[in-house]
């Protein structure tokens, strides 16, 4: 969020425009990197005895605890389709 914020805070949209663009393009490789983190620091409370249920709650925004173990074990999740594309 803080980067975004410092994209914002460029006062030369021209400036900005070229910036927002440099981080689009490395935009997959942070998306996986940030997977990655989030799947180590599940695990990690859960070796340090946190339910699932406790994880979900209070690291991961009230998702299920069955997405909490997804995630701890790297699986990624699937979009379900939107009404007219079932």
């Amino acid at each position: 969020m803080e980067a975004i914020e410092a994209l914002e805070a460029i006062e030369d949209d021209a400036e900005a425009a070229r910036a927002a663009t440099a981080v689009l393009e490395q935009w997959p490789a942070y998306h996986a990197q940030l997977r990655e983190l989030r799947q180590r620091r599940v695990q990690a409370l859960k070796a340090q005895g946190m339910t699932w249920q406790q994880i979900a709650d209070q690291a991961l925004g009230g998702v299920h605890a069955t997405r909490a173990q997804q995630i701890a074990a790297g699986k990624r999740g699937t979009k379900r389709p939107t009404k007219g594309e079932e």
